[in-house]
């Protein structure tokens, strides 16, 4: 089925309408420094420092491009495909689409690089492991729709295609995946949760899904939650030692994404999240703009009052973390020269999420 067939907030005409409506209303506020909207219990949501915040990291994302439209950690393409899709999706987050907008010439070298990437691989793999697979996969389906030359959307519509087929066969018969794209390779939550959030952006787009995918995903899901903590494994045991922040929020977002929104599983990853803040959120952890990327989407999932506790926080916290060039995160790679970082993106689309431009962030 093609994306343009599907009801919805999915349908091409709903999301430029929506966009180019939404894009209209943002810079005329974010012009007066006003807040761009409020949420449940009155609390901000897009304050003009966080517009600005977003702004220097576009900037940034501008600045270290790589001549032939890509985003690189470093001189050899180390992540290069993860980060030209997160990059995208940065830009999109802020109703920016390639070919058009200020920065459209840059975003048509991206996603021609990443669609080259596409018409190159093998039997439909992208990158070098299934998160920068995942990531290349969900980038393509969001972006599928919004071009402007159909000849060009069939080729996205292929390239998603080929993509969740390699996700559909690489499945692991106790629901997850891992590094590799093989049904035997293991199965871990990180890997998992990134590969998920592709097949159900996808599955919204129109692709078929099996319905038995699902059911053995939230079964996968099931089987990493502690019993005592509520929290998400890293790779399941059901113990809390092996409790991880980014994983429960990328598991409880994931598993939301499968149907289990209200869920006890889902709720108790939650409360896991609620209770350790604001620690989680003033205070770096282990793959902390990883984990946030999630926990924002899981609340939007988790609805208002979940949403309007939980955005001001990180919000605010991402903005005191910013750097000076406008960058998150490392961007030095070891020979000391600069490239860009996955941070970087995923912190862009977080303070982004008020405008609920990418449908697979919507609620």
């Amino acid at each position: 089925m093609k994306r343009s067939e599907v009801r919805g907030p999915r349908s091409g005409f709903g999301v430029r309408a929506k966009v180019v409506a939404g894009f209209i209303v943002f810079s005329i506020l974010a012009a007066c420094h006003l807040p761009l909207a409020t949420g449940a219990n009155d609390s901000p949501e897009l304050t003009a420092k966080a517009s600005e915040a977003i702004d220097r990291g576009l900037k940034h994302l501008l600045a270290t491009q790589r001549a032939d439209g890509s985003w690189a950690a470093g001189d050899v393409g180390e992540r290069e495909v993860a980060i030209t899709s997160l990059a995208l999706m940065a830009f999109m987050s802020k109703a920016q689409f390639p070919g058009s907008g200020p920065n459209g010439d840059a975003l048509n070298k991206a996603k021609d690089w990443l669609l080259k990437k596409a018409k190159e691989a093998p039997e439909g793999y992208l990158g070098s492991s299934m998160y920068e697979h995942g990531l290349a996969t969900l980038a393509l389906t969001e972006m599928w729709g919004m071009t402007r030359d159909r000849n060009e959307d069939d080729e996205i519509q292929k390239a998603v295609e080929a993509a969740v087929n390699v996700i559909l066969r690489s499945q692991n018969e106790g629901g997850g995946w891992r590094y590799q794209p093989s049904s035997d390779a293991g199965q871990d939550t990180s890997v998992t949760v990134m590969v998920f959030v592709a097949l159900a952006s996808a599955r919204q787009a129109g692709i078929v899904v099996p319905n038995e995918t699902i059911a053995k995903v939230v079964t996968y899901f099931e089987s990493a939650t502690s019993q005592a903590t509520g929290g998400f494994n890293y790779v399941p045991t059901g113990v809390q030692k092996n409790d991880s922040i980014a994983c429960t929020g990328g598991g409880a977002y994931a598993a939301q994404l499968a149907g289990e929104r209200g869920s006890e599983m889902v709720l108790s990853a939650l409360r896991f999240l609620k209770e350790r803040s604001p620690g989680i959120i003033d205070n770096n952890f282990g793959h902390y703009y990883y984990g946030h990327y999630y926990a924002i989407h899981a609340m939007v999932q988790a609805g208002d009052e979940y949403y309007s506790e939980w955005y001001p926080l990180i919000r605010d916290a991402l903005i005191r973390k910013q750097g000076a060039d406008g960058a998150w995160g490392g961007t030095k790679n070891k020979n000391g020269t600069t490239g860009a970082s996955y941070e970087t993106p995923m912190a862009i689309i977080i303070l982004a999420t008020p405008h609920r431009y990418i449908p697979i962030y919507q609620r």
